[in-house]
């Protein structure tokens, strides 16, 4: 019935927008680009995609990804018949652009994160999948709607990307299944790999040598974690994205549970991204005001780095 309500609602609604998670990663942008191909191909209408923070540069290749606005280009007055919001677990996630979701007639709420709590007048969430593009391609699916070349390329961009490349515990044998028809659409897997995982700027690869070599480990290493400042940015003239792969690349030393990353982003603000091979850290985002997946979480902590950091210890330390 769910997706007979989301059909229906996109048929009576006379402007759509579409939201993307604050800092957007390559789940929610694909998810947000195939939605958008999929609502102009299918429904001949056009939606708005809005995002908060830079996107990335590898991901400049999703299909109509240029026409992403910010909040700042949308009238703050601008009312719309539908919002939806793609792969954004909590709606502060939205930041700045919460106030045009909260003004919308009728909103859906399209999300895999198991620590949503389904917002929305339709909330299509499914804590068992593996992505939002998952979640997108099953209801593409079940409503007859073929993907195009382009739809493709984005929905695998979003599998691929949030299942770590189809290395982490989220690739089933279903999302293996689903990829491959999604390479029958027309998806390149090899190109977009190649995107996604071999065109990284050399401020990042840099900022990102530079962590692992700094990087601090407790508990016998099973706690291995690094705290980015924001003069560790501007050495290397990073951008915001560039700390992305951080938090893997630690969890892959073979003691480390559990893995995090802690981002200065002004003197009390400090963002955090946690990873574990065992543990459930989202308990520990969510203490925090954040969520997500039992293996991979993050958050954003009101307080300075330091202070940050010896909070994320203590907490991290109840659940290793």
């Amino acid at each position: 019935m769910k997706f007979v309500s989301f059909k229906e609602t996109i048929e009576k609604a006379n402007s759509i927008v579409i939201f993307s998670h604050v800092n957007p990663d390559g789940d929610t942008l694909g998810t947000m680009s195939a939605l958008y191909q999929t609502i102009k191909n299918y429904f001949n209408k056009e939606a708005v995609m809005i995002t908060v923070g830079k996107i990335p540069d590898i991901y400049e290749f999703i299909p109509y990804i240029k026409k992403v606005k910010t909040p700042i280009d949308i009238a703050q007055s601008s009312d719309f018949d539908l919002a939806i919001a793609v792969d954004i677990a909590a709606k502060d996630r939205m930041a700045d652009s919460l106030p045009l979701f909260e003004k919308a007639k009728t909103k859906i709420n399209i999300d895999h994160h198991k620590t949503n709590n389904e917002y929305g007048d339709l909330a299509i969430v499914r804590g068992d999948a593996s992505s939002a593009g998952e979640v997108l391609f099953d209801i593409l699916e079940n409503l007859g709607l073929e993907p195009d070349k382009d739809t493709a390329t984005a929905l695998y961009t979003a599998i691929l990307t949030d299942t770590g490349g189809f290395r982490f515990d989220n690739t089933t044998a279903e999302v293996l299944k689903k990829a491959a028809k999604i390479i029958e659409y027309g998806a390149n897997p090899a190109l977009i790999s190649r995107y996604c995982y071999e065109s990284k700027p050399k401020p990042m690869v840099m900022l990102q040598a530079n962590s692992l070599i700094n990087a601090k480990f407790l508990e016998e290493n099973k706690i291995a974690y690094v705290c980015i400042t924001n003069k560790d940015m501007e050495k290397y003239k990073a951008q915001n994205d560039h700390t992305e792969g951080i938090v893997e690349a630690l969890r892959q030393i073979n003691t480390t549970e559990i893995s995090f990353v802690l981002k200065e982003v002004d003197e009390n603000t400090t963002k955090a991204s946690l990873r574990s091979k065992k543990a459930d850290v989202s308990k520990v985002a969510t203490v925090f005001g954040g969520g997500g997946h039992t293996f991979a979480a993050g958050c954003t902590i009101k307080k300075p780095l330091k202070i940050a950091c010896d909070k994320m210890i203590e907490e991290v330390k109840k659940i290793i």
